[in-house]
């Protein structure tokens, strides 16, 4: 039986890298310094690409990172259900359960409270997934 090509290609660490790259200006350093909260908020928190998009999960989606024209996107699929004293979240609301939060060019994101949010939402996702 020949070896599988499963494990060939890039790696999706190497994919988000590659986007970041892609993007470059102010929306690559944003997705960039975004995922190393992400990264650093949890030990757990595994990288994934899927339909060309970031996405990083521990036992379930945790957030996605998208990039538009005028903003960086970070969209939680729990959104709705975590907690949010520094009201980072400012976009859409669908469907009752994810959240996004907008990043434009010359924001800032407190980075305490965005690690917070992060483990929140990794919290909910592994509770989700051992129910």
């Amino acid at each position: 039986m020949p070896p599988s090509d499963a494990n060939s290609g890039p790696s999706p660490s190497d994919l988000i890298s590659q986007r970041i790259a892609e993007l470059g200006g102010w929306r690559g350093a944003t997705l960039g310094r975004m995922r190393q909260l992400i990264l650093g908020a949890e030990p757990g928190i595994v990288e994934d690409w899927t339909w060309a998009t970031p996405i990083w999960s521990c036992g379930g989606t945790v957030c996605t990172g998208e990039a538009y024209q005028d903003k960086v996107q970070l969209t939680f699929a729990q959104g709705a259900s975590l907690p949010d004293p520094a009201r980072l979240f400012k976009a859409s609301l669908e469907g009752n359960t994810r959240r996004a939060l907008d990043l434009r060019e010359g924001e800032t994101m407190d980075p305490a409270a965005f690690q917070a949010l992060d483990r929140s939402g990794t919290a909910t996702v592994s509770k989700r997934t051992k129910a």
